[in-house]
């Protein structure tokens, strides 16, 4: 049966492949074949999953029930593949509170390991990086929270690592960072941007002013919506410039010592209240700048605020760690 999480008001439906299957959606028994042939199937099951059913959309509410679908596990036991669907019917390279949501399904079914780690297999279409992309989880406790550690690996910085072209530079703190010609044509403010690959790809806008984050609610109006959507999703459905596969975008602001405020706008899905690898990413950013250390770092979002470890050898950020929760909700 579809299952819906809940991590830090981001909203994923868990489906069993075998239970798209029995709905005659034409998914393929291999994880891999299913990430090459999405067109085939992929819309059918955000349809048969996602959709809200005829007069129960709350008023206000997104268009579908959730952000996104977890289809997997395609084993009974570890490692796990599985495939993070966005709304639109593409594929997401990863997800971290996805994978909070699917490592919670795991435990709730029995099937993740106690007393060690686990790995987890996210297969995807993407050119630019390898498939299937793999997050390694083990369940932890901080403070009074039970939930999961994901080990999302050494972040990748600059337009290389996103496949970026066509963009300039800029300076903060001393610190070469990329101007984003679409970005500040919206909001002269948005004018330093750092990128960044957690597995998936990111544009982190650092800003000084609490009023030059975008609001949700801003972002979804036509005017700001429909450029965010140009520069964040592939054509056809955006431009794909500056990232002709699209980017993940976040705008951040520094609070106090380990502490960042986020905004989120995710390819494939537009404004979203949270995200753990646009988390992440904002945390690698703003200690590309100078603005936080090393250690542990809190990125707070609009659907709460998610704990990052960062690890640093000889200078560099050697690996990146979210810590998260997730909880059934129907």
């Amino acid at each position: 049966m579809a299952q819906r999480y809940d991590a830090r008001g981001n909203i994923y439906i868990v489906v069993a492949p075998e239970e798209l299957r029995s709905q005659g959606i034409d998914l393929p028994k291999q994880a891999s074949q299913a990430a090459q042939t999405l067109q085939a199937w992929a819309l059918a099951a955000i349809e048969a999953c996602c959709s809200w059913a005829p007069g129960t959309q709350p008023s206000g509410s997104k268009e579908h029930r959730s952000d996104g679908l977890l289809v997997g596990p395609f084993q009974s036991s570890p490692p796990f593949d599985l495939l993070i669907v966005n709304t639109d019917g593409t594929l997401a390279e990863r997800s971290g509170n996805g994978l909070t949501i699917f490592s919670q399904a795991l435990n709730d079914q029995g099937l993740l390991p106690r007393d060690e780690a686990c790995l987890l297999r996210v297969h995807h279409d993407k050119s630019d990086t390898p498939s299937p992309g793999q997050t390694s989880v083990r369940t932890a406790q901080v403070e009074d929270a039970k939930g999961f550690w994901l080990d999302l690996g050494q972040p990748g910085f600059g337009p290389s690592a996103v496949s970026a072209v066509g963009v300039e530079t800029a300076l903060l703190n001393g610190r070469e960072l990329s101007h984003v010609e679409q970005l500040s044509a919206l909001n002269g403010a948005w004018s330093r941007s750092q990128f960044a690959r957690v597995g998936n790809p990111h544009c982190v806008t650092l800003v000084e002013n609490v009023d030059d984050l975008p609001s949700n609610e801003q972002m979804r109006e036509p005017a700001l919506g429909g450029g965010l959507m140009r520069i964040a999703y592939a054509m056809p459905v955006g431009a794909g410039k500056p990232c002709p596969a699209g980017i993940n975008l976040q705008w951040a602001m520094r609070l106090s010592e380990g502490h960042i405020a986020a905004r989120v706008f995710e390819r494939g899905e537009g404004p979203t209240a949270s995200s753990g690898t646009s988390a992440s990413a904002v945390a690698c950013a703003a200690w590309h700048v100078g603005w936080v250390r090393a250690g542990e770092v809190k990125v707070t979002m609009p659907g709460g605020t998610a704990p990052i470890l960062l690890e640093e050898e000889r200078g560099e950020l050697s690996r990146v760690s979210l810590f998260g929760t997730a909880r059934l909700i129907d």
